[in-house]
C-alpha cells in the first residue's frame, strides 16, 4: 500500500517519541508510515532514513524510520512550546495535505498540535480540522471520535456550551448525520449503517418537560434523515444510550455537544480512541490526546492510540480503495 504521512504535531510535545514507539510497533507487520519532521531532534533515538519522496519509505522501512525533513527554526525542549515552531509545523501538515490530494500517500495522520502555540504565531484556523477543510476546500467537515467499543460524533465541537446550544439546528444534524452514514459505508465498510441520535436535555426533554430541543429541532432532523433512507432512531436519553446494550443497536452516535460524545468514549477506552475527519477528500485520522507537554520527553508516552489512528487510516484508505 502507498505509505501514510505522520505529521511531527508540536515539537514540544510527545510526537516525536510516540512516533518513534509506533515505529517499533509497527515496523515488521505496518502499515509503512513515514514522519515529516526534522531529523536534528530525533537524532540518536531510532535509526532514521532521510527520504526525498513518499515512494522511498517502503524501502528498509523495517530497519529504519523514514523522515521527510521539516527544518525546525529553533531547538525543541520538551515541554518548552515555542512560536517559533510554528512555521515547521504548518508546513509539516500543508505538505501532507498536498501530498494526499496528490495521491502519493494513502492518508494523513497528524500528531497533536498546540493551537494556543500556533495562534500565538498567527494561525487563524482554530484547530487542525478547520485547517485541515481549508487546505482540502471542504465547507463542512464533521469529527468522529472511533475506539473498538464505540464511535462518536458530535455535531458541535469546540465552542461553549452556551453557544453549542444556541448553535444547533436541524440542518447541523442533518448535515452531521449525512456524512456519518456515507463515511460508515464508504471509510468502515459497515454495509447498512444504523445512526443513534442523543438527546439534548436530560432523559431526552421528558417530552418537553425538561427541555423542548427534542421535539422542536432533533425529531425533525430524525425525520428528515429517514426520508433520505438512512437508519436513524432516537432521540435517546443520554445518561443510557452508551451502556453495552444499547450500544449494539448502532454504528455511530450522534451527539448534540463536544462533551456528550467525547466523555463517553474517552471513558470506554482512551488508549485506543482515534480522532477521525469525515467528509474530506484525503483521509485524516489523529490521536485522541493531546501534546502532553507535561510529560514530553520522560519517555512515558502511551504510544497506543497513535498506533490505532496510523492502523485506521490504512485502513480505511484500503476501503476506499474497494468502493466503486
Amino acid at each position: 500500500m502507498t505509505p501514510l504521512a505522520l505529521t511531527m504535531g508540536d515539537p514540544a510535545g510527545i510526537g516525536g517519541e510516540i512516533a518513534v514507539s509506533a515505529w517499533h510497533s509497527l515496523r515488521q507487520s505496518g502499515p509503512v508510515f513515514f514522519l515529516l519532521d526534522d531529523p536534528a531532534r530525533l537524532a540518536g533515538t531510532v535509526p532514521l532514513r532521510i527520504i526525498a519522496e513518499p515512494e522511498e519509505a517502503k524501502a528498509d522501512f523495517a530497519s529504519a524510520l523514514p523522515i521527510l525533513p521539516i527544518s525546525l527554526r529553533a531547538p525543541a525542549r520538551p515541554g518548552r512550546p515555542d512560536p517559533a515552531h510554528a512555521p515547521a509545523v504548518i508546513k509539516a501538515i500543508e505538505r501532507a495535505v498536498a501530498l494526499a490530494l496528490a495521491g502519493r500517500v494513502a492518508g494523513v495522520v497528524t500528531n497533536p498540535i498546540s493551537k494556543v502555540t500556533l495562534h500565538r504565531a498567527g494561525f487563524a484556523h482554530p484547530g487542525h480540522t478547520e485547517f485541515l477543510a481549508a487546505l482540502t476546500g471542504v465547507a463542512h467537515p464533521v469529527m468522529m471520535l472511533a475506539a473498538p467499543a464505540l464511535r462518536v460524533v458530535p455535531v458541535t465541537v469546540h465552542v461553549a456550551l452556551r453557544a453549542a446550544i444556541e448553535a444547533l439546528s436541524l440542518e447541523a444534524i442533518v448535515a452531521a448525520g449525512r456524512i456519518t452514514a456515507v463515511a460508515l459505508l464508504r471509510d468502515f465498510a459497515i454495509a447498512a449503517p444504523r445512526l443513534a441520535i442523543a438527546g439534548l436535555n436530560p432523559h431526552a426533554g421528558e417530552e418537553g418537560t425538561m427541555g423542548t430541543e427534542e421535539e422542536t429541532i432533533i425529531a425533525p432532523a430524525i425525520a428528515a434523515l429517514r426520508a433520505e433512507g438512512i437508519a436513524v432512531f432516537g432521540p435517546l436519553s443520554p445518561d443510557t444510550m452508551f451502556t453495552e446494550t444499547a450500544r449494539a443497536r448502532y454504528d455511530a452516535a450522534l451527539c448534540m455537544y463536544h462533551d456528550q460524545a467525547l466523555i463517553p468514549l474517552k471513558t470506554l477506552d482512551m488508549t485506543h480512541g482515534v480522532n477521525v475527519t469525515l467528509g474530506l477528500p484525503i483521509v485524516r485520522t489523529s490521536p485522541d490526546h493531546g501534546t502532553a507537554f507535561d510529560i514530553a520527553g520522560q519517555g512515558v508516552a502511551d504510544p497506543r492510540s497513535l498506533i490505532a489512528a496510523l492502523r485506521l487510516a490504512a485502513s480505511i484508505a484500503a476501503n476506499r480503495a474497494r468502493t466503486p
